[in-house]
């Protein structure tokens, strides 16, 4: 896909592949551009060979006539390059569909490599990046706060991002697998050409050579890529879910997270810090809206979690082995190492004067046997049988800190830090179950359970009819009641016996897989205090709560957490907890089950209930309401707040850079505790390339240690904050007149992006919508913030505050210029408003009104159509304006140059992929049976979710 024609056999050298030359300051982009090309170029080459010359010559066609449309808005070339798409059949659109959506992926492998190239060049020269430990930890320094006091801070710190599974993703792990095999490529050339520059210096002739073999293995994986099927055939389910999470703690977390804490212990000084950064997962347990969720999900959940943690280890265990290859006549070791060593039952006379040998003989049989008794399964290799399993992993952990010990008092510190260093932080951080599952259920769910227990038992015969104080007195009582509400042979529904199973499942995982392995139960929707009762109430019923509420010693296992989702709900949040702690007992038992309360913070709901800035302000000025109610809980009863953030991939769903969104909290809500929800294609692109992971995994830490010790929001003033509520009634009343008061807008919704055709996707194990009704209330947030990003009028993003500002600033007896003048100062001294101006920007910048027309041609009605297109088309103009009043630029992405790099770079190539989906929707909702029209539609769905990156 390259419009220079270049023989594909012609060998790579230094002077072809990129110049010898370092590229001056401004020429800092010419490698990513020499890599786009390389790939470009290599699919060009492979199109050519599999597909024909024709296949061949049409791709690059659509490729120039987009260029010079997009470049240099040429609208002959628009126009030719629509009818040519017109003119296509059904196999020619899906052959350039799939050539589009394999640059996209390429294009994001050449950009991933870019950003790891330039962290490199800034470390080299001594100029750390923004959200790095090391620009974090010398700011901390700059204000003279010590290693200790970071330390001290750490020790209570609990910083969590959770995998969650996501109606959505759209890759196949077989492409994953493809292009990290691309990645690692990539960056293997990088090493190549610095060698290159010795080369062009004579000093090195083998470069050439290396060059052609490392594009040949390229092309070798493009042609993998070409060959491998983008879609799945068949829909996912929850134990396809769990095996896509697995494979990132298999590439990227079981190792860099290790890496994370040698780091900052290097910079703090050699202290070693509490584990501090762990991780979460939702897929097996988060059941809302989920009905494929069950006990033996879980189960399957939580066993393959363990799995892999377990042969992990064991492959570090054996690996030790063949390092620790000390004789005990050239090495002494510890008595306690001896005595592991005479424990093992490892009797091979070659090892019989190697004790760290035998002792991690012992180690790997004790894994083995705690392998197979966890999980059924079964260690690669034995030198001696499986026996005596691990009961903990603190078991396991007191081995290895023999072992530990041992080498650092004789000699064997360097032989510490290779593996088994890593191996002992891997331990503390994962355990035996690899991540935290996270329970989630609706609270509608919880209560229908209730009601069938609570009449079966003849205690209530309608708890549904009972208003709140009614439910909240019957609740209280029954937890202060230490008989069981389940009666003796009586027959339960399906629904309840599930629920009643997945608790009991996690009684039992605790056991085995310790206490680490589940400690959230999740409540969506919660709107009363007795929803949090009820499921109190069911922990109790089956052991995860033992005692009553009144008694002394009562305690539970799981944290009751509130999700609080739509508007409504974030107003009522403080109000909620502030009854909740208040009834007789609560603040007690928590305080004895581990003084912590997780809130969770749903961004997604709220923002399509109120539009995106009323559902940024209702979330700040929730958290100010919770740091106060909490304030005084941990006055009486110590009980830490931790925020759990419910952030997605879009803007429209709290997504956008992690780091800025972190400092951007309001003041006292982080110290130092922190969970946030990872989803769908944005894990795949943060944590698929381990180098991108450990550079976001960094970000999270740096960004709590600043929120936390240096508090750089500070308090908004009284007219910032009456500026904003302002804002935030004026922004919600337009975003609402449009989306839920507008007749027809379901109905251009429906039409005019491809919803109906991501439903019928095979990208996820939960339904998109929670009923079976065509109503914007019960679609799932995830797939409308996804199909307005297809699009591409990305509009639960931005729209409702272009009319807001302009509202503000012409209010009835305001001085225009004063206020406009505020509102500059909010964007320059107050970070949230900074953050929610900063990602507005960036999702305008990945609009287009253009292409938006051409899908608001989908609609049948051309009056509704006209309608609602210029009522948006009016909005995202307003919303522009506003902008570019604030902050004074007028061009998007004046200030991330990174991003504007990636836009100028890869959207003309994204363009065609939107035509052609229009085509194809087109014809496919006209009746086409051609399955290949369907196929294309959903490559192109594919494809466009992959250049855009953060669509879901």
């Amino acid at each position: 896909m390259n419009a220079t024609r270049r023989p594909p056999s012609r060998p790579a050298t230094a002077a072809t592949a990129r110049s010898s030359k370092p590229p001056a300051a401004s020429d800092k982009d010419q490698p990513l551009i020499d890599d786009i090309r390389l790939l470009g170029r290599l699919l060009g080459d492979v199109i050519r060979e599999q597909e024909g010359e024709a296949a061949y010559e049409l791709v690059e066609q659509i490729r120039q006539l987009s260029v010079a449309f997009r470049l240099h808005e040429n609208h002959a070339a628009d126009k030719a390059l629509k009818k040519l798409l017109k003119g296509l059949s059904g196999d020619q659109a899906v052959s350039v569909i799939r050539a589009f959506t394999y640059f996209s992926h390429l294009a994001n492998l050449a950009e991933d490599q870019h950003h790891i190239r330039r962290r490199e060049v800034h470390e080299r020269a001594g100029r750390s990046q923004e959200g790095s430990l090391a620009v974090a930890l010398k700011r901390l320094d700059d204000k003279q706060i010590s290693n200790d006091a970071i330390v001290q801070t750490l020790s209570k710190a609990y910083v969590a991002p959770v995998l969650t599974a996501h109606p959505t993703e759209v890759q196949r792990q077989s492409i994953l697998a493809a292009e990290r095999g691309i990645a690692e490529l990539l960056a293997a050339r990088d090493a190549l050409l610095e060698q290159a520059q010795l080369y062009a210096k004579g000093q090195d002739a083998l470069t050439p050579r290396e060059l052609a073999a490392n594009e040949a293995q390229i092309k070798a994986r493009v042609v993998q890529l070409w060959q491998t099927r983008l879609l799945r055939l068949t829909k996912l389910t929850v134990s396809d879910e769990i095996e896509n999470a697995l494979r990132y703690y298999e590439t990227t977390f079981l190792r860099e997270i290790p890496r994370i804490y040698a780091e900052l212990e290097a910079q703090l000084g050699g202290a070693h810090l509490h584990p501090f950064l762990r991780m979460g997962q939702w897929i097996g347990g988060d059941r809302d809206g989920n009905p494929f969720v069950t006990a033996d999900t879980l189960a399957t959940a939580l066993r393959r979690q363990s799995e892999v943690v377990l042969r992990h280890y064991l492959t570090e265990v054996h690996l030790l082995g063949g390092e620790l290859s000390m004789a005990a006549r050239l090495a002494q070791v510890s008595p306690a190492m001896q005595a592991l060593a005479e424990a093992s039952p490892d009797q091979n006379p070659h090892r019989e004067d190697e004790p760290y040998r035998r002792a991690l003989t012992g180690v790997y049989a004790r894994l083995a046997a705690t392998l197979r008794h966890l999980t059924g399964g079964e260690a690669a290799r034995h030198a001696v049988s499986p026996q005596n399993a691990y009961a903990t992993p603190q078991a396991f952990l007191a081995d290895l800190r023999t072992i530990e010990a041992s080498l650092r008092q004789h000699h064997g510190q360097a032989l510490v830090e290779l593996r088994l260093a890593p191996l002992i932080r891997a331990v503390e951080v994962f355990g035996f179950h690899l991540a935290t599952v996270d329970l989630r259920q609706s609270s509608d769910q919880h209560e229908a359970v209730l009601q069938e227990l609570l009449a079966t038992a003849q205690l209530e015969a309608d708890y549904g009819a009972l208003d709140e104080a009614a439910r909240q007195q019957l609740l209280l009582r029954l937890l202060n009641d230490a008989r069981p509400l389940r009666v003796m042979g009586a027959t339960y529904s399906a629904h309840t016996q599930s629920e009643l199973a997945i608790l009991e499942t996690a009684l039992r995982a605790r056991a085995d897989y310790g206490p680490e392995a589940l400690r959230h139960a999740i409540i969506s929707h919660t709107e009363t205090v007795s929803d949090l009762l009820e499921v109190l109430l069911l922990m109790k019923e089956v052991g995860l709560m033992r005692g009553t509420l009144d008694s002394a010693g009562a305690v539970a296992d799981l944290v009751v957490v509130p999700l609080f989702e739509t508007i409504g709900d974030l107003r009522q949040a403080a109000p909620i907890m502030r009854a909740y702690y208040a009834l007789p007992g609560i603040a007690a038992l928590w305080q004895r089950s581990g003084a912590e309360q997780d809130i969770m913070l749903g961004y997604s709901d709220s923002n399509k209930d109120g539009g995106i800035f009323t559902s940024n302000w209702e979330l700040y000025r929730a958290e100010l309401a919770l740091v106060e109610v909490f304030d005084t809980l941990a006055a009486s009863h110590g009980i830490r707040l931790r925020m759990f953030h419910g952030r997605g991939g879009t803007v429209g769903r709290g997504g956008g850079p992690s780091y800025q969104a972190i400092l951007a909290q309001p003041p006292g809500t982080v110290r130092g505790q922190i969970r946030l929800t990872e989803q769908g294609e944005i894990i795949a692109s943060k944590y698929a390339n381990p180098e991108i992971g450990r550079r976001n995994l960094e970000t999270l830490v740096a960004a709590t240690l600043e929120a936390t010790l240096l508090q750089p929001t500070k308090g908004a003033s009284a007219a910032f904050l009456q500026a904003a509520e302002a804002l935030s009634q004026a922004s919600m009343a337009a975003y609402r007149q449009l989306v839920y008061e507008t007749p027809g807008f379901t109905d251009y919704f429906f039409t005019a992006t491809p919803i109906r055709e991501i439903a019928e996707l095979n990208i996820g194990s939960r339904p998109a919508s929670r009923k079976a009704t065509q109503k914007i209330e019960d679609l799932r947030a995830i797939p409308w913030g996804f199909s307005w990003g297809q699009c591409r009028l990305t509009l639960p993003g931005w729209y409702g505050f272009g009319t807001a500002v302009q509202q503000f600033v012409n209010a009835h007896g305001a001085d225009p210029a004063k206020q406009t003048a505020l509102l500059k100062r909010m964007g320059a001294q107050w970070p949230f408003f900074q953050t929610l101006l900063s990602n507005m920007d960036m999702v305008m910048a990945k609009s287009d009104l253009a292409l938006a027309s051409r899908y608001s041609e989908l609609v049948p009605d051309p009056r509704l159509r006209r309608r609602i297109f210029s009522a948006i088309q009016a909005e995202w103009q307003r919303t522009a304006d506003a902008l570019a009043l604030i902050t004074g630029d007028t061009d998007r992405l004046a200030h991330n140059t990174a991003l504007a790099r990636s836009i100028r770079h890869r959207f003309p190539y994204i363009d065609p992929l939107h035509h052609l989906q229009v085509e194809l929707l087109r014809r496919w909702r006209d009746g086409a049976a051609d399955e290949r029209v369907k196929l294309g539609i959903h490559m192109s769905i594919n494809g466009i979710a992959a250049a855009l990156r953060n669509t879901g």
